[in-house]
């Protein structure tokens, strides 16, 4: 049986899930040979600038920045299995490729990394907060107009690095998923720093946070089995009732949309919140929905089309 091609980027956090992923590969199927491919994206080598610009520059359309490579990668049977955090996946793919798997979701909250203990209530008046989410800046400027906002591309550990050398800087934000699974302890002091993960029923995740995801070739039976094998359900089907949402509303990376979606036995909840692109005064349109969790896309229509 030839070996299992996982690819993978090459930051911190994709090594961790694609060592997540790989663990479980070798535990379902003991005598299958699991190999690891480490792709670097287009986003990971312009972290000099936002990523709505580099996309530009790069000619690539919503978040292709992070999986463009991955993807030219498993088109020439480079890899067999993309290993992906979903909220960096593009919402339509090329016809030839399909998310098919998932792991369990991690936390889905947004976490506020500060230099002083006390978390977004303590944040001075004018304070700074660096991220490079525009969702994540839109939510922080609804709650907080007062407060300054700037970009910060990186790793987790450079962007933790970035806020305890620059003093003009009194905040990041990052995903607690990520922190939670590069063993950051968020109710501990991180050498200096202090993290308060916000409640999501209040400031919505991004589609897809916290969800590491599989990518294959259509066609490729032999992945498909593997991924499909090793997949948390509840967790895909929460991965696609948020994916289906984006799509509906064409929702790329300058899009600023919040959505939460969880499950009560069979029932499928959704949340959503979408910020106006240009003007920035503007209240979000919101929405909530409820359906069969079989049925995750059209629970997503229903909230798409209640959106007001």
């Amino acid at each position: 049986m030839k070996p299992l091609i996982v690819g993978t980027r090459g930051s911190a956090l994709a090594l961790a899930q694609a060592e997540m992923t790989e663990t479980i590969l070798r535990s379902v199927f003991p005598d299958r040979e699991i190999v690891r491919k480490v792709i670097t994206t287009t986003g990971d080598r312009r972290t000099d600038v936002p990523l709505s610009q580099v996309a530009k520059s790069e000619g690539i359309l919503d978040k292709g920045v992070f999986t463009k490579e991955l993807e030219v990668a498993l088109e020439n049977g480079e890899i067999d299995l993309a290993v992906h955090s979903m909220k960096d996946v593009p919402t339509v793919l090329a016809p030839h490729f399909e998310i098919v798997g998932a792991l369990e979701r991690a936390p889905v909250s947004d976490v506020l990394v500060t230099s002083q203990a006390g978390g977004i209530e303590s944040l001075a008046q004018g304070a700074t907060v660096a991220t490079s989410s525009v969702r994540r800046q839109r939510q922080l400027q609804w709650l907080r107009p007062d407060l300054k906002l700037t970009d910060i591309r990186g790793n987790v550990p450079t962007r933790l690095q970035k806020l305890r050398e620059n003093d003009a800087l009194d905040a990041i934000m990052l995903a607690e998923a990520g922190l939670v699974r590069l063993g950051y302890d968020l109710d501990s002091e991180m050498d200096g720093l202090f993290a308060q993960a916000l409640d999501s029923a209040r400031f919505y995740p991004a589609a897809g946070q916290g969800i590491v995801g599989f990518e294959i070739r259509k066609d490729d039976a032999d992945a498909r089995l593997c991924a499909e094998t090793i997949t948390h359900q509840p967790s895909m089907i929460l991965c696609r009732a948020e994916r289906e949402f984006l799509r509906l509303l064409d929702a790329g990376c300058h899009t600023p949309v919040g959505v939460r979606s969880w499950l009560d036995g069979a029932v499928l909840h959704m949340a959503g919140r979408v910020f106006d692109e240009e003007n920035v005064a503007a209240e979000p349109a919101e929405s909530t929905a409820k359906g069969e969790a079989s049925l995750p896309e059209e629970v997503a229509a229903q909230l798409f089309s209640e959106l007001g």
